[in-house]
């Protein structure tokens, strides 16, 4: 080993997935420890067996405690840009229904450990993601956010997991463009200092984020923007002129407002809102909606006509036909230049009902492409269905539907072969889906 240059074991530690096997390197070895002070990123995550191992009797003692092993790695490398520590998976699904655990030595957000390691590679750092253990963490508010803020003034991309915030004392980052919180205790007014600390944010993910009554987003240059909320607040505030592509999964929030005129792709997923206002969306392109009460938003879009790519469902949130009122036509009179449309099981079954108690009629609309997943009860009303899209589909060139699985498989090939002989000039694409599988896609076209 200690004959390979130095630009090939660098190449060979660079490669490496852990930044355990590093740690085991530095030790087997001189020339890869000093080489190792080279290596650029650093990724450590404690794994569910040395977690285990660090709680028994008899392996307690042999088990190295995991900050222990990060702060060294930490102190070798001086040319790290880039640092993710964490749990692994397994272990961030732990709850205090698994497990009772007062420690902290897998509290990864602690302030007295982060200044342990942080300074010393804070200068070069472009990307820092701390992964925390849900169990110690989110009864011990950190100020963690404060630290790095002070120190990290080169910072493009944060990512911080599992843990209770404060943004008290926080200081601005003019370079960071990206930032993500993930199941985040967070309150109104630290989402607040956020918003005027990190005014360069381009990429901003809020992810089961609770805590918040009346959460506002201000931010000038922000451009993509994923906001999960976990509880139900009493107003959400979305001021974001430059942005261009949104993701909002909301409960029941008591008033929803949108501002963002350059909005061209738009995934929506509420209960309801009792006060929702979107201002003109003229460049809305694609919209995927999914909710109980589809057509009442869907007044809310008055310039429905721009969209081009539309997704529709009924969510898991729908309890009735009544609460879904959902009907096909009156989604086609609303987006009339739809040429890619989607419609999800919950969206399809509810089509069925309407459409069979009779509806109005509607004009021939541009629609090239359809995806429907379907739930076939009756495979006369589900014929009668999609004989009416063709009808008023003038321009439809693919048709591609997926039947439930559960199904008879002589009621799916009656179907499909009745479908194939109404329409010679569409491309027919059959295949089967089921909940929590992936789509399974049997026939690429007759």
């Amino acid at each position: 080993m200690d004959e390979l240059p130095p630009h090939l074991i660098h190449e060979i530690l660079s490669r490496l997935n852990s930044s355990l096997d590093l740690a085991r390197c530095q030790l087997a070895s001189k020339t890869l420890a000093a080489a190792s002070g080279e290596v650029r990123s650093i990724t450590l995550l404690c794994s569910f067996d040395r977690y285990t191992k660090s709680r028994l009797p008899s392996t307690k003692h042999l088990t190295t405690p995991f900050k222990k092993i990060f702060t060294n790695l930490a102190s070798r490398s001086s040319h790290v840009d880039s640092v993710s520590i964490g749990v692994e998976r397994p272990l961030g699904g732990l709850s205090y229904d698994d497990v009772e655990d007062e420690a902290d030595d897998l509290y990864l957000n602690d302030v007295g450990f982060v200044r342990e390691w942080l300074p010393g590679v804070c200068g070069r750092l472009r990307s820092l993601e701390v992964s925390d253990f849900w169990i110690q963490s989110c009864w011990r508010r950190s100020e963690v956010l404060c630290l790095i803020s002070s120190c990290c003034h080169n910072l493009h991309k944060l990512v911080l997991k599992n843990a209770w915030l404060s943004a008290d004392g926080l200081n601005a980052m003019p370079t960071l463009t990206d930032l993500t919180l993930e199941f985040i205790r967070l309150d109104d007014e630290d989402l607040g200092k956020v918003n005027s600390c990190f005014p360069s944010l381009q990429i901003l993910n809020l992810i089961g984020v609770g805590g918040l009554k009346e959460p506002k987003i201000h931010l000038l240059h922000l451009r993509e923007c994923r906001w999960t909320v976990s509880n139900a607040p009493l107003s959400l505030t979305i001021l974001a002129p430059n942005l261009i592509k949104l993701k909002l999964e909301c409960i029941k929030p008591g008033s929803l407002f949108i501002d963002a005129p350059l909005l061209s792709d738009f995934h929506l997923s509420i209960e309801k809102a009792c006060n929702l206002v979107v201002k003109d969306f003229r460049d809305l392109k694609t919209l995927h909606v999914e909710s109980p009460y589809l057509c009442t938003l869907f007044g809310q879009f008055q310039h429905g006509r721009s969209i081009k790519n539309l997704t529709v469902d009924i969510s898991k949130w729908a309890e009735s036909a009544e609460m879904a009122n959902f009907n096909l036509e009156r989604l086609l009179v609303a987006f009339p230049n739809a040429q890619y449309l989607t419609l999800g099981p919950g969206s399809w079954l509810e089509a069925g009902t309407c459409f069979h108690t009779g509806g109005s009629e509607v004009s021939v609309v541009r629609t090239k492409e359809i995806t429907a997943h379907l739930f076939v009860k009756d495979v006369e009303i589900t014929l009668s269905l999609i004989f009416f899209v063709l009808e008023r589909c003038a321009k439809l060139t693919d048709m591609a539907l997926l039947i439930h699985r559960a199904v008879e498989s002589s009621v799916a090939s009656d179907l499909m072969s009745r479908c194939t002989a109404r329409s010679a000039r569409v491309r027919w694409r059959w295949g089967f889906w089921k909940e929590g599988m992936k789509d399974a896609w049997v026939s690429d076209g007759i």
